[in-house]
């Protein structure tokens, strides 16, 4: 049996879609059942609620498990609360976990998420338990965060100047995720997952536009104005002061800009371009389905 966590996020709930599409049986783990009536759609999916941060409330969830793909929310506790489910894994027999983390995951990195999948990760290494990495680069679905400027002034604003990022879509992410914790041979391996082309914002911005039949503009701001808009969203600092960085390293040149189409070549998977997401979601990006927060 298998499980995934942080299965009412925006990864887990696509990987749960995938079992769901092909009929595979999977537990996805909740810390909420009412918010996650979605996941139940499916007579594959048995939905168990539980805290990653409190073992005895996981009792249900990893009863008889064998593998586990391994995401919980991206906060100060990250690191807390996924090595504290490690040692509860381990103690009820979990053999195999796939790690989901990021291209850019390193000890020494000056992004605090980065750091933080790597301080998991070598604590996953030294539990004893057969490992896997999944590393996927940027989420194409950060786009859809731009949808209330794309809709109000047809443009959104990043301080990304003209870096190039290879964003991927969370449904070849799901499937790779599939294949890694459905099929044999994947212990001690580390899979990066990118979309299949290096893309500038203006490119991105391109792309929207021809999706959505109307021209819209990629506007380079200042890191400040950046961060004074996502605190003013609400955004904790912690969170902000963190992704003004990531800003930094992304115009610097940190790796994001690398296409690694290897996953999706051993997997076989095929890769969803840019293009493909943007019609995908054209009525997000019009402000017409009331997701993230259009009109």
């Amino acid at each position: 049996m298998i499980l995934v966590t942080g299965a009412n996020g925006l990864a887990g709930s696509a990987v749960i879609r995938e079992f769901a599409r092909v009929h595979a049986p999977v537990r996805a783990l909740v810390r909420s059942r009412t918010k996650a009536q979605a996941l139940e759609a499916s007579p594959t999916v048995e939905l168990v609620e539980g805290d990653m941060l409190r073992p005895e409330t996981l009792a249900n969830a990893l009863s008889g498990i064998d593998r586990v793909l391994l995401i919980s929310s991206p906060n100060q506790q990250m690191v807390e609360t996924q090595c504290t489910f490690i040692d509860a894994a381990k103690k009820a027999g979990v053999r195999h976990m796939v790690k989901l983390s990021g291209v850019t995951t390193s000890l020494d990195s000056p992004f605090l998420f980065s750091r933080m999948h790597a301080e998991i990760g070598r604590y996953l290494e030294r539990s004893e338990l057969a490992w896997t990495y999944l590393r996927p680069s940027q989420f194409m679905t950060e786009y859809l965060r731009e949808v209330p400027t794309i809709v109000a002034e047809r443009a959104f604003f990043l301080p990304f100047e003209d870096a190039k990022l290879t964003p991927v879509d969370l449904e070849d992410i799901a499937k790779a995720a599939f294949a890694l914790l459905t099929t044999p041979g994947h212990e001690g391996k580390t899979y990066m997952i990118s979309g299949p082309e290096a893309l500038s914002m203006t490119e991105v911005a391109e792309q929207i536009s021809l999706a959505i039949g109307k021209t819209i503009r990629y506007v380079n701001i200042s890191p400040e104005e950046r961060k004074r808009a996502q605190l003013a969203a609400g955004i904790p600092a912690y969170v902000v002061d963190a992704l003004d960085v990531q800003s930094r390293l992304r115009r610097e040149g940190n790796g994001e800009e690398v296409v690694h189409p290897e996953t999706h070549i051993a997997l076989s998977i095929r890769p969803t371009t840019f293009a493909e997401f943007a019609h995908r979601h054209a009525a997000d990006f019009r402000g017409e389905s009331g997701h993230f927060g259009g009109a």
